[in-house]
């Protein structure tokens, strides 16, 4: 009996959460077959991935970790969203501020943590805004496609974070390694107790509630909704959208740009290439399964950073390669989007008369 697609009348109301445990259970499904066409054991692949990703207090810390800085990126990344400027170039705001943060404690490396902790993450919300800010300004004045521009900033970023950890700011004494001097102790974001998770995750808490409280009680934050109709619908209301755009992209890069702080400051000590492995593209994964909303995007975050621990288990018990995780996080995203089409239609048999 042929199909027909129906219009519902109102969004199915449990949908996205259906449709995401759809995508896990379909990824899930693709990933054994994966592990099994390596002659691998699949369902012993599921069973490290759990391992490493929630089956001990270790791996949950260790998704905690990642999930900080991938939550301050996702955060920058959907409030640009939700105004439809679509900032790719959130990899290379992280990167801006892990400079910006380094650039801080080199200079004043003397000072005490409570001035030099809020310096650093200053410069670090300010050089990530600024870098973010280009683009919107390019868009504005030239019409140059932000998702061009953004894209192509984050490449210069990081070979801007290469000149500097490979030249001016190299440590003499790290036997020709790239990488800047360690942190002293005043520039570095002290752990929760005895555990390995710092004190970044209450910032995130913090950031995420306040952007929260922004966008739902105040004018602007109303008017940054409203302008993600299009610049004809927020002209027609008389809202400053070329203003809205430019505060937007500089906002979400200055999160970015914390991001990057948090990172370099609280795991790392100390600015070196390894610091890039991809947080910024990942929040564009996590923004769009969390539809935009800041406390979804904590969930999604925490989820993909699991996600990336137990890949890493993966490729020390199994020996598989590092994309492994990549096609994952893929398969996830092009499942939910496609999954977005049955919250506003349905699929019904078609009866013949």
């Amino acid at each position: 009996m042929p199909l027909t697609i129906i219009k519902r009348d109102e969004p199915w109301k449990w949908g996205a959460l259906v449709i995401f445990l759809g995508a896990l259970l379909f990824c899930l499904a693709v990933s054994a077959a994966l592990l099994a066409g390596q002659g691998k054991d699949a369902l012993h692949g599921l069973y490290v991935l759990w391992l490493g990703s929630f089956g001990n207090l270790w791996a949950l810390e260790g998704a905690l970790l990642k999930a900080i800085p991938l939550f301050l990126c996702s955060l920058g990344v959907a409030v640009a969203f939700r105004m439809q400027i679509w900032n790719i170039g959130a990899e290379g705001q992280f990167a801006l501020g892990a400079i910006g943060a380094t650039w801080m404690s080199l200079l004043f490396p003397d000072l005490p943590r409570l001035i030099l902790l809020p310096l650093m993450f200053m410069m670090a919300f300010l050089l990530g805004g600024i870098w973010a800010f280009i683009p919107a300004f390019l868009k504005l004045k030239l019409r140059v496609n932000e998702i061009i521009s953004t894209l192509m900033l984050n490449y210069i970023a990081i070979l801007l974070l290469d000149f500097l950890v490979f030249g001016v700011w190299k440590d003499p004494a790290s036997f020709g390694f790239p990488m800047t001097p360690e942190f002293t102790q005043g520039a570095i974001i002290p752990t929760i107790g005895d555990s390995r998770v710092h004190w970044g995750l209450l910032f995130c808490l913090i950031v995420g509630v306040g952007l929260w409280a922004f966008m739902r009680f105040t004018r602007l934050g109303f008017e940054l909704q409203a302008s993600g109709e299009g610049a004809r619908v927020a002209k027609y209301a008389k809202i400053r959208y070329g203003m809205l755009v430019m505060f937007v992209m500089f906002l979400s890069g200055g999160l970015a740009g914390w991001a990057g702080c948090v990172e370099t400051s609280a795991i790392l000590n100390r600015l070196q290439p390894s610091l890039m492995v991809g947080y910024g593209y990942t929040a564009i994964v996590v923004a769009w399964l969390a539809r935009l909303e800041p406390l979804n995007i904590a969930f999604a975050s925490f989820l993909l950073a699991a996600l990336r621990v137990g890949v890493e288990n993966m490729q020390l018990e199994l020996q598989i390669p590092a994309a492994f995780g990549v096609i994952m996080e893929g398969i996830i995203l092009l499942t939910v989007l496609a999954g977005q089409f049955f919250l506003l239609y349905k699929l019904e048999r078609k009866h013949s008369s």
